[in-house]
């Protein structure tokens, strides 16, 4: 018996694929569900054996949101302490989905919705299938549309304008105009998606993973500094990287015209 509520799935490549397995309900997350994800986006960063994360849903959606029946009518009983520690741990996979030091890849079929559509926005490449849908609806089911830390990171994506616009609102967001708005880093046919997002994955899982985890580290800590602040975090961070096994090996298969083999160190 799996220890998940959906499918994750090592391969030998270095690529993980993690797929919501809820197709009866668009993959609807459960309060078991957003556990385990809390517990495993923690725990991949020990995981030597994991170097990038495909997150992707089994059927028509990519996952769409909290389940009404499963999680919203047992906390309209609950009790505000209760209340609190659910939405401190849907907050909690966020924060260590943009903590894990590897790369996560949504392949986004269908509809991402709620916070289906924060687990893809937290991920650090999004590739569309045509068909697939985006909707920060929280409001438009009586909710503030900061959820999950969307309202952080949205504007950080898009630009606080159209963030507004899509959190306010809570309208659906063709793939297309995903692409426009640089929420979708790429978009492709239906058939193809799955495809892609491999490529991409397995792309990254064979380069530098010490590099990859500094530039994903340093362009969220960047955020709130002053110029010279993150100038110097830069400096430094790259002084240690020019010290690391990847780089000595770029140079020596440079001088030796050969392929780098990087062991992300």
């Amino acid at each position: 018996m799996s220890e998940y509520d959906f499918r994750f799935e090592r391969g030998t490549d270095g690529v993980a694929v993690l797929t919501f397995d809820r197709p009866d309900t668009l993959n609807s997350l459960t309060f078991d569900v957003y556990g385990q994800l809390e517990r495993l986006f923690h725990d991949l960063d020990e995981d030597e054996t994991v170097k990038v994360v495909v997150l992707t849903g089994h059927g028509r959606g990519f996952c769409s949101g909290g389940s009404v029946e499963e999680i919203i009518g047992p906390l309209l009983e609950a009790e505000l302490d209760g209340t609190l520690t659910f939405t401190r741990m849907t907050g909690a996979v966020v924060r260590n989905m943009l903590r894990l030091s590897k790369p996560i890849v949504a392949a986004v079929n269908g509809v991402a919705a709620g916070a289906g559509a924060v687990l893809a926005l937290a991920s650090d490449l999004r590739v569309l299938a045509e068909s697939a849908k985006f909707a920060f609806l929280f409001t438009r089911v009586g909710l503030t549309g900061a959820d999950m830390g969307a309202a952080w990171l949205l504007p950080k994506v898009i630009g606080t304008g159209r963030a507004m616009e899509l959190l306010l609102l809570g309208d659906k967001v063709t793939a297309a105009d995903c692409l426009r708005i640089g929420l979708a880093n790429r978009v492709v046919s239906d058939d193809q998606l799955l495809a892609e997002a491999l490529t991409l994955a397995r792309r990254l899982a064979a380069g530098p993973g010490l590099a990859l985890a500094m530039t994903k580290k340093m362009l969220w800590n960047e955020w709130p500094m002053d110029l010279d602040s993150a100038i110097e975090q830069e400096a430094q961070a790259q002084a240690l990287l020019l010290r690391s096994h990847d780089h000595r090996e770029f140079y020596n298969s440079w001088m030796e015209r050969r392929e780098p083999r990087f062991l992300g160190r």
